[in-house]
């Protein structure tokens, strides 16, 4: 692949990506969970691997909308109609997202339940 073709497809991945943090609802609270939870990793020190553990997941579930968005944005141009199949297709795309996002809240517990109880014992003795 030349550099022209390399750059062509950093761009149009880039286009993707702002098309789906405007356009998509869920993608906007995807994004508004991960900069809680990057800030409440930021306060409360969180180490080197607690944050691989939840970028991981961040990514995971963000990655999982827009597989799912395009699965759905596909069928939809496909078809306006009533399909089992296509039916089945969105909601399996959507359990993929379910399924990455207990990933998450389960990541989520066991990365920062501990120092939640870490300060609460130092505020609260």
């Amino acid at each position: 692949m030349n550099s022209r073709g390399l750059l062509a497809s950093f761009y149009y991945a880039f286009s993707g990506i702002f098309y789906g943090f405007l356009t998509e609802r869920n993608l906007k609270i995807h994004l508004l969970a991960a900069i809680l939870t990057i800030s409440m990793g930021w306060y409360l020190k969180i180490s080197s691997i607690e944050w691989a553990l939840v970028f991981f997941a961040i990514f995971l579930v963000i990655v999982a909308e827009f597989i799912n968005t395009a699965i759905e944005l596909t069928i939809d141009m496909i078809t306006k109609n009533y399909h089992p199949l296509a039916k089945q297709a969105k909601n399996l795309a959507a359990g993929a997202v379910l399924l990455s996002a207990i990933n998450a809240v389960i990541i989520g517990i066991i990365v920062f339940v501990p120092y939640i109880k870490m300060f609460i014992r130092s505020v609260y003795g």
